[in-house]
């Protein structure tokens, strides 16, 4: 009798695992035993340590901004009808996102103030309003305006291939205004694209994603 109701339970026992082990092992799986795999950006090196000022006359270094993702760009009086960058598409795909999520360590953008021919103006006065008037809330602590030399921080060659380049192809001869560049926390240059297509655009937001993702892994792995 007492080996029946013994062979009974091991049945039900049975049962019970075949039924809800494999929700036990999903959970497992999903908690545990895996970790999110995407792409690392290149790292092209160190940018010059850069200086500007700010529209309040404020003098910064990249040292500010040392715990933070920095996405630079030109901006001109011009803008947004004549712009070396789509204005428009930048606020729309990557500052009214980052408005919405303002946290330190998070991503500021610098556009570097010129004259249109790639020389730096010191009055970022017209370019605020500007952006005041055309940029829903804008925030001049995410959106920062810049006077200072952005020939020096854009001054990288690669595979023989540089971003100081002129022609009459380019943004007012000057092939560098028309392009972003991505910086990481430790000032290093991790992906350039240009910036006059929408497309383009989209696809800088996607890698400040990535950069992003990576620190949040890296952050979680020290904990």
């Amino acid at each position: 009798m007492s080996a029946k109701k013994t062979a009974g339970l091991k049945q039900k026992l049975l049962v019970i695992v075949l039924l809800f082990s494999p929700a036990f092992i999903l959970v497992f799986i999903s908690t545990r035993g895996c970790s999110h795999q995407f792409k690392q950006l290149d790292d092209f090196g160190v940018a010059t340590n850069y200086t500007f000022t700010d529209v309040k006359g404020n003098e910064h270094s990249y040292k500010d901004y040392s715990d933070q993702v920095m996405l630079v760009t030109t901006l001109q009086p011009s803008c947004p009808g004549n712009c070396a960058v789509s204005m428009w598409h930048l606020d729309q795909l990557v500052y009214q996102k980052l408005r919405k999520k303002k946290e330190k360590g998070g991503v500021r953008i610098i556009s570097f103030v010129t004259d249109g021919k790639g020389e730096p103006l010191k009055d970022l006065s017209s370019v605020e309003a500007m952006l005041y008037d055309r940029v829903e809330d804008y925030d001049p602590e995410i959106w920062i305006l810049a006077s200072g030399d952005p020939k020096k921080l854009y001054d990288f060659e690669r595979n023989d291939e540089k971003l100081l380049r002129e022609g009459d192809e380019f943004f007012g001869n000057q092939a560098y205004q028309e392009l972003m560049l991505l910086l990481d926390r430790e000032n290093h240059l991790r992906m350039v694209l240009s910036g006059k297509t929408e497309g383009m655009i989209r696809r800088m937001n996607q890698h400040v994603g990535l950069l992003q993702k990576e620190y949040d892994k890296n952050e979680a792995r020290n904990k």
